[in-house]
């Protein structure tokens, strides 16, 4: 079994309420536009491991640590993670396939600033955008996603809403 906490769109915004929301997750994962690279090192401090793509916003050491695109297995469950994939009935160019294709059991994106949670019951994928976790943008609530992967089932997610508040 293990806890993941998700978060996306973090543009900088480092908010000492990731580390009380994901204390006691085994991951924590980063849907894109992470801003500064120490975003993720504060991340890494809080779990042992920490997967993150980047988004259209990141560059420099972002970009050469993170892909675009990430596919893996957490506890038999096939993962996709990417920035810009859209959403079921609205994925973005080549994704319905390349879900289907690889066998993808949950899809994690992030860019809109808008939390969405979705099951395709045509490809059979779990769709989770966890929001905006940072200031910028158009967002009126600040989101993180905390969900269970147990031996190829996903459950008990959990949203959690921190207020429009600046970093």
């Amino acid at each position: 079994m293990k806890k993941i906490g998700i978060l996306s769109d973090t543009h900088s915004c480092w908010d000492d309420r990731y580390t009380k929301h994901f204390a006691g997750c085994d991951e924590i994962w980063h849907a894109g536009d992470v801003g500064d690279i120490s975003v993720i090192r504060r991340l890494e401090e809080v779990v042992p491991v920490v997967r993150a793509v980047s988004g259209n916003i990141d560059h420099g050491e972002v970009c050469r640590r993170c892909k675009e695109l990430e596919i893996f297995e957490v506890e038999g469950v096939k993962v996709l993670m990417t920035h810009i994939g859209g959403y079921p009935g609205r994925y973005s160019p080549g994704m319905k396939r390349l879900l289907f294709e690889n066998q993808i059991n949950l899809m994690v994106a992030g860019h809109s600033h808008i939390l969405k949670v979705m099951w395709d019951k045509e490809i059979q994928v779990l769709h989770v955008n966890p929001g905006a976790a940072g200031y910028h943008g158009w967002q009126k609530e600040r989101t993180l996603v905390r969900l269970v992967i147990d031996n190829g089932n996903m459950r008990d997610l959990e949203v959690i809403e921190l207020g429009k508040v600046k970093c």
